[in-house]
């Protein structure tokens, strides 16, 4: 995983775990990788991970069965949908609203290039 250096590392391997949820790669109840095993697999300090997980069962998208490690909660992708979108709205629209109002561009001309986009991501 390559980071970024504009947000804090432990917030990206959060924004990492919800990819892996919403793309229904980790399922809802379903155990997630260890802290150690994260933390190999992305090449940071395991309390880089802890952090991750402490920030993820704070907003409920995972849980801790002591002993046995970290789960997926059974509302997770409605949450991170949720959190996701709220973000979305405040940071990211107000600019790109600015780029289609300076480039003359309506939403209805965006549709197809929407419609590319997932069917050459996501089919």
């Amino acid at each position: 995983m390559e980071f970024k250096e504009t947000q804090a590392i432990y917030v990206q391997i959060a924004d990492y775990i919800c990819e892996q949820i919403l793309l229904h790669k980790w399922q809802p109840d379903e155990r997630i990788p260890s802290v150690r095993e994260l933390a190999v697999s992305l090449e940071v300090n395991p309390n880089t991970v802890m952090r991750t997980c402490e920030l993820l069962q704070q907003q409920e998208i995972i849980f801790n069965k002591r002993g046995i490690g970290y789960f997926i909660s059974p509302d997770a992708v409605k949450k991170i949908r949720q959190f996701k979108k709220e973000a979305f709205i405040s940071t990211e629209l107000p600019s790109f609203f600015r780029s289609l109002y300076l480039l003359d561009l309506g939403l209805d001309e965006l549709k197809p290039h929407y419609e590319k986009f997932k069917k050459s991501n996501f089919n």
